[in-house]
Parts: structure tokens; sequence; C-alpha cells
């Protein structure tokens, strides 16, 4: 039986994106895994890298405090040095907008803990359960709805791996499997085969679906044996990125991702909308025809659940929905994103759409 061990979890916008380069092969040094070691994980090296040293301040070490600091090196490569309102330094760099106690902002915005039915799973919608893989990520994302989860108390652990595996084979009405934490991909490929070799012999699950942002931030991830391994499962498997900008979509991450789409394997493309970031028709609609170009699909587009610490990113359901009315003007059905929110104990998404009236309303749920 293979041995599971606890991770740690661990000015004005302008309307053309700024032109600088995505490769950088110079931050490609050693394998993934010592790439994500050297991980920037204070606020100051980030932002000496950056050209922006002056820009410390001393709010930022106590949001540090609250949530650490974790950025690639392969990431901050793809940030414009010099400006402290690049839109990818804005999603990970702590402010001291994040100890402000805002109304509404909670530690648990999805009820991820009532959720829980033992053992790691977590089971919201019909058909179709979430695995808390690990608490790891290779990023730090500021807006993280899952900051503040207790992973030590509610991931999966070698003393309950046998009951898991019992739990799903149970209950026949799961279909999918959907891998998540933390980030999955943060396994070592051994654990990944382990894992995904027992769900496969349950036979009444179908589909295995894994969400990440790992490639994105550090493209090496998807080598070989990861990627004999996810077309060699008897399961349908999808992967599901987590890309909000299009800066994000590197040479590299386009490259890596080539094989993907060769083995015949759907990738798709959850967003969130933030503040700062990418609350511009522009930028998703760059973004949408980006992710498409690199044989991606638009999938969501998240309205920000209100965790504690990140309503600074938070755009106004009026905002958004007129924002998402300007998409859907600009791009064609197939690379419009569903604009949605998560509501707690609502059995499944909630579409956000603007009524006629011009007021946001809410529509027919979707998975």
């Amino acid at each position: 039986m293979y041995r599971w061990s606890r991770q740690a979890n661990d000015p004005a916008p302008v309307e053309k994106t700024p032109m600088i380069p995505l490769s950088a092969p110079s931050m490609k040094t050693g394998s993934w895994q010592q790439q994500l070691a050297g991980a920037f994980s204070r606020v100051g090296d980030l932002l000496n890298y950056l050209d922006l040293e002056d820009h410390l301040e001393p709010g930022m070490a106590a949001a540090d405090n609250s949530f650490s600091i974790r950025v690639t090196h392969f990431f901050a490569s793809l940030m414009e040095k010099g400006n402290i309102h690049d839109p990818l330094l804005r999603q990970v760099l702590p402010l001291s907008a994040e100890m402000e106690n805002i109304p509404g902002f909670s530690t648990d915005p999805l009820a991820d803990q009532a959720a829980h039915e033992g053992h790691g799973i977590l089971h919201k919608y019909h058909g179709r359960v979430l695995l808390i893989t690990t608490g790891a990520c290779a990023i730090n994302c500021r807006y993280c709805f899952r900051r503040h989860f207790p992973y030590a108390d509610y991931q999966m652990t070698a003393s309950h791996w046998s009951a898991l595996l019992e739990q799903l084979r149970k209950d026949k009405t799961v279909r999918e499997v959907i891998l998540s934490g933390g980030d999955p991909l943060s396994l070592a490929n051994e654990r990944l085969h382990t894992l995904i070799q027992h769900l496969q012999d349950i036979p009444h699950l179908r589909r295995l679906r894994i969400h990440s942002r790992l490639p994105v931030v550090l493209p090496d991830r998807l080598d070989e044996p990861l990627l004999d391994m996810l077309a060699g499962t008897r399961l349908s498997t999808s992967l599901v990125w987590h890309i909000n900008h299009p800066r994000e979509i590197s040479t590299e991450f386009t490259q890596a991702v080539l094989p993907l789409r060769h083995r015949g394997i759907p990738l798709l493309n959850q967003a969130v909308l933030l503040k700062g970031v990418n609350d511009r028709v522009s930028v998703q609609t760059e973004l949408s025809e980006t992710l498409f170009e690199s044989g991606i699909l638009p999938y969501y587009l998240h309205q920000l659940d209100p965790v504690q610490g990140a309503a600074h990113f938070a755009v106004n359901d009026q905002e958004a929905a007129e924002l998402y009315t300007l998409m859907q003007a600009s791009l064609p059905g197939y690379l419009l994103p569903r604009l949605v929110r998560e509501i707690p104990g609502a059995p499944s998404k909630t579409a956000l759409t603007p009524s006629q009236n011009g007021q946001p309303g809410i529509d027919a749920g979707f998975p």
C-alpha cells in the first residue's frame, strides 16, 4: 500500500495589454521539483527581482505572516519589471488590505467543511465528488478561497485511504472524481499513479477531472510520465487549468500542453474575475482567444468567492454583468465562458447574467 505523507500548506488601467517577452528559458533550471523548491518565499526577494524594492511596505509582512507568499521563478519571469500594478504580480503580492475584516467575507466562503464527508471527500453536487489530495500549491494566489482551509483535518491521509476507496465504491451515484487541493499536480507521479489506479478499479467511476494551476506557473511539470499516465487510464480524463490573464499563457506552457492535445485529453479553463487584473473586456477577450489558440476551451469565469483577505479583488455583480454583456458582443459563443457564482448549498453553480433591465440576475445552474 502506498504511504501518503502530509504536505504543508505551504494606477489607472490601460486598454492594451503591455507586450513583454513570454519566453523565459533562463528560469528553467533543474527538475520541476527543484524549481518548485526554489520558489520565492519572501516578499522582499520577489520585489527585488522585479526592481520594485522601493515598494516594500510594512503591511505586506503582516499579510505574508497570515498567508505566506509563494511564487515560482518562472511565473515571476512573466511579470513586467518595474510595474507594481502588473496583473500577474497583483495576484500574488501580499497587501495590507488583506488584514481588513470586511463584513460578508469569511474563512470558509463555500462551506467546504460542511460538505466534507470524511477522508478528504467533499460532496456538493450530484454524481461527482472532489478529493482534497494535498494542501500544497506551486503558487499562493492571494484570492484563494481555501487560503484559510484546515488541510491537516480534511485532506486524504494514509490511515483513511482504504476507507475513502470503500466509501466511493459504496456510492454508485458518483460517476466523476475531481482531484483538487491545494494543487493535485504538486504530488509526485508515483502518488498520482497509485491514486488513479485505485480510482479506475471502481467500476461505476467514469470520469476523472484534475484542477490545476501548476503547469501554468511551472510548465516543466507536464513531463512524459505524467502525460502517459493521464492518457493511459480507462477513465475519461480532462484537465481544468486556472488562468486569469492572457499573459499567463506563455510559450512554454503552450508547448507543454501540446502533447495533451495530441493524446486527445480535453483542456478547459476556469478564471476568477478580479479587480485590477482582468476586469476589462479587452483582457477577457484576449484571454478567451489566446486560450483557444492554445487548444483550451474557456469554461467558467467565477465571481470572487468571498474569502476573508480578498475583498480588494471583488467586482460587484452589476459591473460583472455589464462586463459579460460586452464579452457576449465581442466573442463567439464557443469562446464565451459561463459567468457563475458558487452559492453554498445550491445544487449547482449559479449563472450570473444581466436581466432585461440591465440588473444582474441568475439563470439555471451549470455542472
